[in-house]
């Protein structure tokens, strides 16, 4: 991912944020008293996905606590001695969104009903520059024939929803498994589909989902293909070999990310690798301690997170109904948190 990265939750589809800065943000230390739920999470689970990533924090202070957590008898005891609860806003409501590794049925060769490719990035993309967008990629052809396919899918909706999530596996012919991750993009944003079919009448805001917009496409095939092309974004990909079938995707920090303990996040507010306590509403709340693991080109803000469902259809699922209020808290090191927020020195 990077993303997995890019993408966020199918349910981001529909994500609007604003543009936001930390330098317009504010921020306010909390007691972990404060936090609904804490006293019953599995901190020790916590501590483990935050071990997976908190030696890659450049940060000396963050390295330290990195070097204090792989020693530590109680995890609960280690969070509340050495971090801090900074809440951080920006003026917009907290959004909670999920998102998933897609599995895919898949070729290695081009035959029968496999003809949609993945592609790996072309070296004349540079990152941070604008190429051409879905449209023109697909509608001119420019990537075939260059030995650039990965592999071949049976539908392009299913490749679509890859370039959303960034990530995902394919189960080939022969029964094998590839994986793939996120190798880069067209320099282009990011544009809803969901919200497309909202402006265009179609459907009200409340009954777009991953599904509904799937449904759509493959009942409307020609203006479905046109749908999806709405979205100039286009993502290549990689082949993620070192990543057992029985770990996570590969996040933002090359790492695996964890069903349920991994969170995409704006690192313009949260630092990667930095612990989170979630406090998710809607009509399956969540009280757990994550981990910014990931990022996301929908995830923008303060008060935005994606989490992590895990693998499948049932994880898409989840992930597809999943946008909720709540809030989110960072765990910060106590010299960082009260910088931060130096009024609540006392």
């Amino acid at each position: 991912m990077t993303r997995f990265a890019l993408a966020g939750a199918i349910a981001a589809l529909l994500a609007m944020t604003g543009p936001a800065s930390a330098q317009d943000a504010s921020y306010e230390v909390l007691d972990f008293a404060d936090l609904k739920g804490w006293t019953n999470d599995d901190h020790d689970a916590a501590l483990k996905v935050y071990l997976e990533t908190c030696a890659d924090m450049k940060d000396a202070e963050w390295q330290s606590l990195c070097a204090l957590a792989t020693n530590q008898k109680n995890a609960r005891t280690f969070f509340e001695l050495f971090f801090r609860p900074v809440l951080i806003r920006d003026g917009q409501p907290m959004l909670f969104t999920g998102y998933f590794e897609p599995e895919l049925k898949g070729s290695r060769t081009r035959g029968g009903r496999f003809q949609y490719p993945l592609y790996r990035k072309p070296p004349e993309i540079r990152n941070g520059t604008a190429w051409l967008s879905r449209a023109e990629i697909e509608e001119t052809g420019i990537l075939d024939g260059r030995g650039l396919e990965i592999a071949w899918i049976d539908d392009p909706v299913d490749v679509f929803f890859l370039h959303i999530q960034g990530s995902g596996r394919i189960r080939l012919t022969d029964g094998s498994m590839l994986r793939v991750g996120y190798a880069g993009k067209n320099g282009r944003d990011y544009r809803s589909v969901g919200q497309e079919l909202v402006r265009r009448g179609i459907y009200k805001p409340h009954q777009v989902s991953a599904q509904v917009i799937r449904s759509w496409v493959r009942r409307n095939p020609d203006e479905g293909l046109q749908l999806l092309r709405h979205n100039p974004s286009y993502v290549f990909f990689r082949e993620v070999s070192s990543v057992p079938a029985s770990k996570g995707p590969l996040g933002a920090m090359n790492r695996s990310i964890t069903t349920l303990r991994s969170i995409a996040v704006d690192p313009e507010f949260t630092p990667l690798g930095a612990p989170v306590w979630i406090e998710k509403g809607g009509n399956a709340p969540m009280r757990r301690l994550m981990v910014a693991q990931d990022t996301g080109s929908a995830i923008k803000g303060a008060q935005r997170a994606d989490i992590f469902f895990g693998t499948g259809n049932a994880a898409g699922r989840k992930a597809g109904k999943t946008r909720d209020p709540g809030r989110m808290v960072v765990l910060m090191p106590i010299q960082t948190a009260f910088a931060l927020a130096p009024e609540d020195l006392g």
